[in-house]
């Protein structure tokens, strides 16, 4: 049994978690107090954390300024929902396999997956360049989806893969006993079990298709119709000056699908990160 905890100690644990909290959040709220203050005083000296005239004008602002943002935020939304679903598809059969087969080069075949995340997009930028040429996918969005899954692949197989590993043996087997085939077992069996753990592996998959556009979308698309969120925000840039306010504005904006899904998919999200914290 766990003792009761002493107040000092409640005390730290909660001090702890702020400090946490504070690091955690503190950029999000610089970015807000940014998105609220005038132009001219964001660089003021000293720094202040509350100005005069704050107000949410960057967030009417920017739809003028750059008119397509909400057509980026789409395609940053369908592109990220495109590579996650192209990811599950893949992975989930793939994560099984590498979970409960032993077959010849699985375990080289793992540690090539962990080699190719140690590989950024922009070593492959060229190569990527010409093969899309090559397969005519330029401007459009499979020159950004097709390398995004790639990318995001080898990572949700290793994570998949560690939560089907917790899943008991003895499940697949008495169905196999019963005559079921593999397919159905997957399907019926170990797909039920395993949502909260597919779950994680869409939301990682997505967050990291959502954020990762920018290199593909920049060199393979030269069609405004098909930006992303990252190349709409990137042009707040000019060649004079950068609009801040409504760079943090965009930004916060662009945030609120990821956050959306995470609040409403949030409890198989904890079920997944906690399956196996205990040992019955």
């Amino acid at each position: 049994m766990i003792n009761k905890y002493r107040w000092w100690e409640i005390v730290g644990i909660y001090l702890g978690i702020a400090v946490f909290l504070l690091f955690l959040l503190a950029p999000f709220l610089e970015a807000f107090l940014v998105s609220m203050r005038p132009l001219n005083r964001i660089n003021s000296i000293p720094y202040k954390i509350i100005t005069d005239n704050m107000s949410f004008d960057a967030y009417f602002t920017m739809w003028e300024n750059v008119p397509r943002l909400g057509r980026y935020i789409w395609n940053s939304f369908f592109i990220a929902t495109c590579v996650t679903l192209i990811v599950l598809v893949a992975v989930i059969p793939a994560a099984w396999a590498f979970a409960r087969f032993d077959f010849k080069g699985r375990d080289p075949m793992l540690a090539a997956f962990l080699a190719i995340n140690m590989v950024g997009g922009a070593v492959l930028i060229i190569p990527l360049f010409q093969l899309m040429r090559n397969l005519g996918l330029l401007n459009t969005y499979l020159a950004m989806i097709i390398p995004g899954a790639a990318f995001l692949i080898p990572t949700a197989i290793w994570l998949l893969r560690s939560y089907l590993m917790k899943i008991p043996r003895e499940l697949e087997e008495a169905a196999w006993v019963d005559g079921a085939s593999r397919p159905y077992i997957l399907w019926k069996v170990i797909l039920p079990i395993a949502m909260p753990g597919i779950v994680v592996v869409a939301i990682a998959t997505f967050i990291g298709a959502y954020a990762q556009q920018f290199l593909f979308a920049l060199t393979f698309n030269s069609n405004s119709d098909l930006h992303p969120l990252p190349v709409g925000i990137y042009q707040f840039f000019g060649r004079q000056t950068v609009i801040w306010n409504e760079v943090m504005a965009a930004s916060l904006v662009g945030i609120l699908p990821v956050l959306i899904i995470y609040i409403f998919l949030q409890r198989y999200i904890i079920a997944g990160l906690t399956a196996g914290a205990v040992k019955e």
